[in-house]
């Protein structure tokens, strides 16, 4: 019985996970941020949350993590993407509510000065633009 059950299950199992699927790839892509809340104050050893905001140019967008460059007290933040890639030919660009909101933890581990570069794009001649911001840590 259990034989007829594997002859009849293995089929099926090579049917159900056909190739054609509704998005066909899927790709990262950074994001420019065009706003940050921090706050008041930061403390050492302690998670501090950014809000980070970012806009999404259709709904074929969804946020992936944070992509960090971290270099002494400097950390370049980029927000990364994946973009969803569908047979049907796309997503429409979003009329409204296009604008994300993501947390970002920052757990500085030692007193002083801090530089928070966040990506912002890129210019007419292709240069990396960022916000930047200087945070003190006590």
């Amino acid at each position: 019985m259990k034989k007829i059950f594997l002859v009849l299950l293995i089929p099926f199992l090579f049917l159900s996970c056909s190739k054609d699927s509704e998005n066909d790839d899927i790709t990262l892509e950074l994001l420019p941020v065009s706003e940050v809340e921090l706050p008041s104050n930061f403390g050492v050893n302690k998670e501090n949350i950014i809000k980070v905001k970012f806009i999404r140019p259709t709904d074929c967008y969804a946020f992936n993590q944070f992509y960090y460059e971290i270099e002494g007290n400097i950390s370049t933040i980029a927000v990364e993407s994946s973009v969803f890639h569908y047979n049907n030919g796309g997503c429409p660009a979003l009329q409204s509510n296009n604008v994300a909101t993501q947390n970002l933890k920052f757990r500085p581990e030692t007193i002083g000065e801090y530089t928070l570069k966040f990506w912002n794009g890129k210019d007419a001649n292709g240069n990396d633009l960022f916000l930047t911001y200087n945070v003190l840590v006590e």
